[in-house]
């Protein structure tokens, strides 16, 4: 039997995402669910450039809003959740309209995830006193007896990735090949079109950038992380924390970052924040392409996706 539909609409920070989602909703019968790592946490709204109340009332994103700040949500959960939410729209008939830019969780739904071992610290140390003894070419040459495809593919002076393959062999008996052809087979149940926006000129976008952070500062972004920090037990180290945007103003109130350098410095973070989804996006293959600053963009998804579901 065919695979159902879903849309899958991707790209970096500011390129237009969240509107033109909106926009499909209007013109097919879609259901939003977010592909967002920090929009999964409750009351962390202007920083992670939350839908606003109007917007969520009438366009309902799923996966927003599931935890605290102080819990930690994973690509392999992620995954589980959209694919259970994706089942449920598709049995009601309506497509799954999957929207952000959070690449590690694409990637995971698109490709699924290796369940490989936990690492053994006592097991990495022996593997450390056996490289130190005999040199990490005679590691290397083990594996290569052992599992030689995974072999092939390290130099012998690679020893965290000979450590890690050794590891995985010792701990299970299987090789790291057999879970990733286990990733493999576990590939997303849909027949996903999958469009990216990549911003044609990287000015723009920089601009773009800018402008959003200089008003989710005027819109209350200090004012939100104290309120955060009042009500829930945080650190710097927690992932809600490490988001862009939220790690510059802890700093800030941390008194590590200068209160007049707030702007610079979280603009810049989230310049290079979208550089690296832009690096991931290169790097993935079966994407539909569409400039956002093109004035017939809409016109050419919304044609991508009336051809998707023909």
């Amino acid at each position: 039997m065919a695979l159902p539909p879903a849309i899958l609409l991707i790209g970096p920070t500011a390129s237009g995402k969240t509107a033109l989602a909106c926009e499909l909703a209007t013109r097919f019968p879609c259901d939003i669910v977010s592909v967002d790592s920090a929009q999964v946490f409750r009351d962390m709204d202007i920083g992670t450039a939350k839908p606003d109340a109007a917007t969520l009332a009438r366009f309902p994103h799923r996966l927003i809003d599931l935890i605290t700040p102080e819990e930690r949500y994973s690509a392999a959960t992620f995954r589980s959740d959209a694919l259970r939410e994706m089942e449920s729209i598709s049995a009601a008939g309506r497509i799954p309209l999957l929207v952000g830019g959070t690449m590690l969780y694409v990637k995971a739904l698109r490709e699924g995830l290796a369940e490989l071992p936990q690492a053994d610290p006592a097991l990495r140390a022996q593997i450390d006193v056996e490289a130190a003894a005999q040199g990490w070419a005679a590691l290397h040459a083990e594996l290569a007896r052992l599992d030689p495809d995974t072999a092939a593919r390290l130099k012998p002076t690679d020893a965290q990735r000979i450590q890690r393959a050794l590891e995985v062999l010792r701990l299970t008996g299987r090789t790291l090949g057999s879970f990733f052809a286990e990733q493999a087979a576990s590939a997303v149940p849909f027949n996903l079109l999958n469009i990216a926006l990549v911003p044609s000129d990287r000015g723009v976008l920089h601009r773009r950038i800018g402008e959003r952070f200089v008003a989710m500062l005027a819109d209350g972004l200090v004012n939100e992380v104290k309120a955060l920090r009042e009500k829930y037990r945080l650190d710097a180290g927690l992932p809600s924390m490490r988001c862009v945007g939220y790690r510059q103003v802890w700093e800030m109130l941390e008194g590590s970052l200068p209160a007049k350098e707030l702007r610079e410095r979280g603009i810049y973070a989230t310049r290079q924040f979208a550089k690296r989804q832009l690096t991931w996006l290169r790097s993935m293959d079966g994407l539909t392409v569409v400039d956002p600053l093109d004035s017939r963009s809409s016109a050419t998804v919304i044609a991508a996706v009336e051809k998707h579901l023909a």
